[in-house]
């Protein structure tokens, strides 16, 4: 560390490193300085580096083994990130990285049990977490004040233009893992699994609508049935022009709320209506980026507070394989037909086996 700041190298400069550099920037006063920046490509490499004022490294192997960098912001796509994340671990250098983790959960929870083994801190940004909206219905959740969930309703009903998907790579399988399930969805469905609990099975429908040219999904429909009994729906597209708000509906015992549009609602059955305002956090229409890096920003300060304390991370990685295990089990519910139970139905990943 200098004079109290935790070194940051940043490895990964595509669309995913924008609201982070702008975090970075914010947090350079007070908690961290950017020891480098790296990208395969040196054209994107310099320019990124010149355009928010840190410097260039040469190389992914230099930056991780310089003293000064204290920890690795991650920002690859999924297929990219074993061998930095092992030589991270081999020097001892806590990662924080984009979602989602990996391709699957395979690969997923094996790169849990590699910071697991390495004993070294492990943390994915998944930011709606922090959403103050969240966080007020996680504090109705967890004192029990709602009662008992009976339902569960999830929709996010976001646009990408065509051109978004002929970016060489971007919703393949052998990129990305998936279509909008694990690249968009994955924040939302994080959140639902956060606040609700985990899902014991599915039963689902995913589909490449018209709308698109692409290799993966861009439209899902599941039935969920939760650990607790609580029945869900969800219904993700990138294929919903404009684009608008996911929205999280619970309905219980005690009141119905509505996360979504910039608000929670809750509905009491006494008559009571409250209101939070919730944070933005997501790029729902055709600029993927286009949302405040506030929560970003506090994703890395609490980050960088935690390793500096020889704290776990605030998001570890174990916490978000359950997603994973969602959306592989939705996906095999579409391609067998039938029901998957979470349990009983290990993932399959045939380019590890």
């Amino acid at each position: 560390m200098t004079a109290g700041k935790i070194g940051v190298g940043v490895i990964g400069l595509g669309n995913a490193a924008k609201p982070h550099a702008r975090a970075l920037q914010d947090l350079r006063a007070s908690h961290v300085h950017v020891t480098g920046v790296y990208s395969r490509d040196p054209q994107r490499r310099a320019a990124f580096a010149t355009a928010h004022g840190f410097p260039a490294a040469a190389s992914a192997q230099a930056l991780i083994a310089d003293a000064r960098t204290d920890m690795l912001l991650l920002l690859t796509p999924p297929n990219e990130r074993f061998d930095l994340l092992d030589m991270a671990l081999a020097h001892r250098k806590p990662v924080l990285m984009e979602k989602p983790i990996g391709r699957t959960t395979v690969e997923a929870a094996r790169m849990v049990a590699m910071a697991e083994a390495a004993g070294v801190p492990l943390g994915v940004v998944l930011q709606h977490r922090q959403r103050r909206g969240a966080c007020a219905l996680a504090r109705l959740l967890q004192r029990d004040e709602l009662g008992r969930v009976g339902l569960v309703r999830l929709t996010v009903p976001w646009w990408r233009d065509q051109p978004y998907y002929d970016t060489p790579g971007r919703g393949t399988s052998a990129r990305d893992g998936g279509g909008v399930l694990i690249s968009q969805a994955i924040h939302a469905l994080d959140l639902m699994l956060h606040l609700v609990g985990p899902v014991a099975r599915v039963m689902a429908m995913t589909s490449t609508t018209p709308l698109h040219r692409m290799e993966t999904e861009d439209a899902a429909v599941a039935g969920l049935q939760f650990d607790s009994g609580a029945f869900g729906a969800v219904v993700a597209t990138t294929a919903a022009f404009p684009g608008g708000s996911e929205v999280l509906s619970i309905d219980a015992e005690r009141g119905s709320v509505e996360l979504g549009h910039g608000e929670l609602v809750v509905r009491w059955r006494d008559g009571r209506v409250e209101r939070t305002e919730d944070s933005v956090a997501s790029g729902t229409g055709a600029d993927p980026m286009a949302f405040d890096h506030g929560l970003h920003r506090g994703v890395i300060r609490e980050f960088v507070q935690a390793i500096s304390a020889g704290r776990d991370a605030p998001v570890t990685a174990r916490s978000v394989v359950a997603v994973h295990g969602l959306i592989d089990a939705i996906l095999e519910s579409s391609r067998q037909g039938r029901r998957v139970d979470l349990a009983r139905s290990p993932p399959k990943d045939a380019d590890l086996a």
